[in-house]
């Protein structure tokens, strides 16, 4: 019995010792780690490289890591270039092939290399960018607490990136919504944090006039050129944005415009490319877009030898576009670089396949706005349109990912469009997917919660964005998720105060309880509409004036007797932490924000999320009709707008809750956008579609129908393919056009409504005709 027990104790020590050394194994600690740089990492990232390391790690961990060339530590973290055979006397490890991703551009391997007692990791890079980008990883995939840095072990990690150009644009000017407070120290900490997610460009709109935002701590003449410093600093690419003269018809245009060029040129330490739009702003035949271009060339290599001309073909008609691409093919210029795809030109793929080899097609993707914009938010709620409007904070991984994917394939890489700090996920996820487009979002918000909020809320904050990005996905009333995405940021909030400072963390909050509050908001008005319906069908008893009078005094309690005022309240704390912690204007009025479309979403939390504003201003009018017979039968209409009765159907075109809506807008020049956001017209008159489509099934075969139509301009309607006829055909908002469809169209109760587009291509798309009330009445 004795022997059995001693074999039992003998068995369970060396359990607990082999237990022990796998529970040793399961980390490597960085803690006490120092690091080795190759003296082959040439200057400014010799030092940036051992900077970021340093500081990035003691923010995180209060640890300061020291730099020794030399193996005495028992944890090293190495720096070397691939092509190095020893670092200071240790053999940098190397593997077999030229195909490596660590002998590509900008790529890198980080390789943990455990040697008795010792451990190094390593971070071997085919070039200084490449260093610098597998510090990023290590970064974003560590696990830094107070006090601690651990990784995985037995690490073994490469990848190089499967697009050259990866970059976002930082215009210093007014329009953005919040950068135009940053000084040159938030600059640089921001970029590097950009180059550590894997961009390696950055474009700025340069010569602003000093005294255009009211926020500019520095001098923007100062600040282009300090945004150049900061490039260099990174390595990274440093564009500008630089339209040219909006005509360069009139006199000295042409040469006006290269002296301001080459002055800038001459003063900048750094530049790689210079973009000029062909059109947003301008307007300028390439007939003298292009000799500008080519003396601008000139210019630029003068003082930036190998930086390159870059031009887009934004709204070119057809016969630019011909005009363009016949040049490119038979003169083959040297001076243009490549060609930017951007909102309103060519097809992407029909760009591509246009453009001559020899040149590089860049693309400049929109992921700062939701509505009339490039990439519309799909399937939106008509409440968030009107009170979020065109630059909240959008974090949207998924349909990023997928649009992505679409589209980058044509090009040879990217540089956002951005016009604030709102759109600071997506820029991130446009980065990592440059590296690989397969990887998946999950991974990349992963290592973007981890790093900027830390590995114990890492989880829940990463879902917590996809959470968001949810919230926006169809009809409001119909999203049990709202509630309990703002439930998970609540916790997370009430449990990380030490995060409260954290701009990012406060971006995601804010949104949370504002999402939240329009839900209540909605639901509240909403129901305070549909009663005030209820007091108009007794205009017949108690006379047309006095349920004008009742109808207005209930749906007004909107403004009165308020909901959910709690989560108003934060939305407006969080406003003012942010525009304290980077100075984003979430209101003009409060902020100072360059315009109510610049992010300014306090001044719209209120906005009516019923026809409150629209009914008085008919009441009004119904109040100016000389019999009551009139009054009355105006009100039974009001009260009937959108129940047309049974067997008849009425669609809002671009609320996410229509029924028999098919089209989803592919632009979303889609919101009315009168009075800077403040009209006061019906709600579905304020979105809409140029050319919606709409499916009805099981209609009654024997019964002829009435297709009413509402929007502005024209409406050529067709019903199965056919174009109808119209009896009735006003133009302007509000008004009807009014199709007779016979039953010999629907013999199956099928049927399709479409619009032929009218060729107004010479209008401006706010004068351009568009859908925004479709009935089909049974007759």
């Amino acid at each position: 019995m004795k022997r059995q027990l001693k074999f039992w104790l003998v068995f369970i020590g060396i359990g607990s010792i082999l237990s022990c050394e796998k529970e040793q194994q399961k980390t490597l600690d960085l803690s006490q780690a120092n690091i080795v740089i190759s003296a082959q990492i040439k200057s400014p990232i010799q030092e940036t490289a051992a900077s970021i390391l340093v500081e990035e790690i003691k923010k995180r961990t209060d640890l300061q890591l020291e730099l020794n060339n030399n193996w005495d530590s028992k944890t090293t973290i190495a720096l070397a270039l691939a092509n190095e055979k020893e670092l200071f006397g240790k053999k940098v490890p190397a593997r077999n092939g030229e195909n490596t991703p660590e002998s590509k551009k900008e790529g890198y391997r980080i390789f943990h290399q455990k040697d008795g007692d010792k451990n190094t990791l390593w971070v071997i890079a085919a070039d200084k960018r490449g260093i610098l980008y597998g510090i990023g990883k290590l970064l974003r995939t560590a696990k830094m607490e107070n006090g601690k840095i651990t990784l995985n072990p037995n690490i073994d990690f490469s990848e190089s990136p499967e697009y050259a150009l990866r970059g976002h644009q930082f215009g210093y000017r007014n329009t953005a919504n919040s950068w135009d407070a940053w000084t040159v120290e938030q600059f640089d900490q921001h970029f590097r944090e950009q180059v550590l997610f894997g961009a390696n460009s950055f474009e700025n709109i340069p010569f602003q006039e000093a005294d255009s935002s009211p926020h500019f701590k520095v001098d923007p003449q100062i600040m282009e050129v300090e945004l150049s410093k900061i490039c260099e600093k990174y390595d990274a690419d440093y564009w500008v944005w630089t339209p040219a003269p909006h005509d360069l018809t009139i006199k000295n245009a042409h040469q006006d415009g290269l002296a301001e060029q080459e002055a800038f040129y001459a003063k900048c330490p750094r530049l790689d490319g210079v973009f000029v739009p062909g059109g947003d702003p301008g307007e300028n035949h390439p007939a003298q877009l292009i000799p500008y271009l080519n003396d601008l060339s000139e210019i630029l290599h003068k003082y930036h030898p190998n930086a390159g001309i870059w031009v887009s073909l934004q709204g070119f008609n057809k016969e630019k576009v011909e005009y363009f691409f016949n040049y490119l093919n038979s003169d083959s210029p040297d001076w243009l670089k490549g060609v930017v795809y951007g909102p309103s030109s060519p097809p992407i793929d029909l760009e591509r396949e246009m453009l001559p080899k020899k040149y590089l097609h860049r693309f400049y993707p929109d992921i700062t706005h939701t509505v009339r914009c490039h990439y519309p938010v799909d399937n939106w709620d008509q409440a968030y349109g009107l009170t979020l409007g065109r630059e909240p904070i959008n974090p949207q991984p998924l349909m990023y990912t997928q649009l992505f994917r679409r589209d980058t394939k044509h090009t040879d890489g990217f540089i956002t469009y951005s016009d604030g700090s709102h759109d600071d996920v997506n820029k991130v996820l446009w980065s990592q997917l440059g590296w690989d487009s397969k990887k998946d979002p999950k991974t990349i918000v992963h290592e973007y919660t981890q790093f900027f909020f830390g590995p114990k809320v890492a989880e829940e904050a990463a879902q917590g964005i996809f959470d968001l990005e949810k919230n926006w996905d169809g009809p409001i009333l119909e999203n049990n998720g709202i509630k309990e995405t703002l439930a998970l940021w609540k916790k997370l909030e009430e449990n990380n105060p030490d995060l409260a400072s954290n701009w990012r963390w406060q971006q995601l909050i804010m949104r949370a309880y504002y999402d939240a509050y329009i839900q209540d908001r909605l639901a509240y008005e909403k129901r305070l509409e549909a009663e005030a319906y209820e007091i108009l069908a007794q205009a017949n008893t108690i006379g047309a004036d006095k349920t004008m009078s009742d109808a207005l005094h209930h749906i007004n309690k909107a403004d009165t007797e308020l909901v959910s005022q709690d989560l108003k309240e934060k939305v407006f704390e969080y406003g003012e932490k942010l525009f304290q912690s980077i100075g984003a204007q979430t209101s003009v009025e409060k902020y100072q924000a360059r315009s109510a479309e610049r992010g300014a979403i306090l001044d719209f939390i209120d906005y009516p999320l019923n026809n409150r504003w629209w009914l008085e201003d008919e009441f009004k009018k119904i109040d100016e009709l000389k019999s009551e017979a009139e009054k009355l039968a105006r009100l039974e209409f009001i009260k009937n707008y959108e129940s047309p009765g049974e067997g008849s159907f009425y669609d809002n075109i671009s609320s996410a809750d229509a029924k028999h809506v098919s089209s989803k807008t592919d632009d979303a020049i889609d919101f009315l956008w009168e009075n800077d956001g403040l009209s006061r017209k019906r709600l579905s008159t304020q979105l809409f579609q140029f050319s919606p489509t709409l499916e009805y099934n099981d209609l009654d075969p024997s019964s002829n129908y009435l297709i009413r139509v509402s929007g502005y301009g024209e409406a050529l309607l067709r019903a199965n393919g056919e174009r109808l006829k119209p009896t009735k055909y006003e133009k302007g908002f509000e008004e009807f056009k009014e199709f007779p469809l016979s039953k010999d169209l629907i013999k199956d109760g099928q049927l399709k409504i479409s619009f032929d587009k009218p060729d107004e291509e010479h209008l401006n798309w706010r004068k351009q005709s568009r859908v925004t009330d479709v009935w089909l009445i049974k007759q």
